[in-house]
């Protein structure tokens, strides 16, 4: 059971009406992995993400978290996740950080730490705010818990969201565009916090336009072109002897 990886994703098709963005795309994340998804703006890395935590429903493939695959009902344009229950328990394992952070502003950090823990999984609310305190702590912004969204940084909030994430306990956390709002100083903050992470163990799904981030936290990259997998692979052998044209193409524009 414990080869069995957090998420398989296995043939995926995804279209928006006649556009498909998803082609038949393949990920596999191994408990303790972190696995980069990386390409150009439009090759479906964050559509991806979002139909891997069932926030977007996908039109053919199979979708697996831990062995479990997602339940469908209908096919092609009407297909739907046929159990809610277990969507719910899925997504409550997948936590999503979110390129604009989502924080409720009228909550103050602490809150917004906690609220999902609280709410959705039922959670003690004493044994919660302890928690919620430490994983404010490991990310650098104990001192932040009474303050409000707006009163931080973008480099804050987004880790603010990190540890809303991390409070969850969740199997896995997907980050999509976790930097890409930011600051390059700021992005910085946010990439040895997610350094940090990956230094853990912790299983995590990266979309990122970050190159160097996802060469030196991953396990596994993924290079996306127009919704197929281009190539993929270890991160010295993609960032250092590529073999597609077009993923040597795209390493040169993101780096010149």
């Amino acid at each position: 059971m414990s080869d069995t990886p957090v998420l398989s994703i296995r043939d995926l098709h995804k279209s928006f009406g006649a556009l498909e963005v998803l082609k038949g795309v393949d990920l596999t994340a191994p408990k303790g992995h972190v696995v980069s998804l990386i390409g150009s703006s439009g090759s479906g890395k964050s559509t991806l993400l979002r139909c891997a935590n069932l926030l977007e429903d996908s039109q053919q493939g199979d979708i697996a978290f831990e062995g479990e695959s997602v339940k469908w009902k209908g096919s092609g344009p009407d297909r739907k996740p046929a159990d809610p229950k277990q969507v719910t328990r899925i997504r409550t394992n997948l936590s999503m950080v979110f390129q604009q952070f989502n924080l409720w502003s009228h909550m103050t950090i602490l809150q917004n730490v906690m609220e999902a823990p609280v709410t959705v999984l039922g959670r003690d609310r004493g044994d919660v705010e302890q928690a919620a305190r430490g994983y404010l702590a490991k990310v650098g912004i104990g001192d932040k818990c009474d303050a409000y969204p707006a009163q931080l940084s973008g480099g804050q909030q987004q880790r603010a969201a990190i540890a809303r994430a991390l409070c969850m306990e969740p199997r896995a956390i997907l980050f999509d565009e976790p930097t890409s709002a930011l600051d390059p100083e700021l992005e910085q903050e946010v990439v040895r916090v997610i350094q940090g992470l990956a230094e853990e163990g912790r299983t995590m799904v990266i979309v990122t336009h970050d190159m160097a981030m996802a060469r030196d936290c991953s396990d596994h990259v993924i290079f996306l072109h127009k919704g197929l997998v281009e190539e993929e692979g270890a991160p010295d052998k993609l960032f250092g002897s590529p073999e597609s044209e077009r993923l040597r193409g795209f390493l040169s524009s993101v780096t010149a």
